[in-house]
């Protein structure tokens, strides 16, 4: 559960219109995505912190 929320996280936070449209450049799309997928990490240990003790929420 905790891995499927985690991965459905990563995936809404890609620019995915950049990547379809090919608006962005190769170079900056390497550049996007570590830096996108850095700033996900406190949001992914926060969803799964609130999995596991659901009392934090309150």
């Amino acid at each position: 559960m905790i891995i499927i929320l985690a991965s459905i996280w990563f995936v809404v936070t890609l620019p995915l219109p950049w990547m379809v449209t090919g608006d962005v450049g190769q170079g900056q799309l390497s550049t996007l995505l570590p830096i996108i997928g850095l700033i996900s990490i406190p949001f992914v240990a926060l969803g799964i912190a609130w999995t596991l003790k659901p009392e934090l929420t309150t």
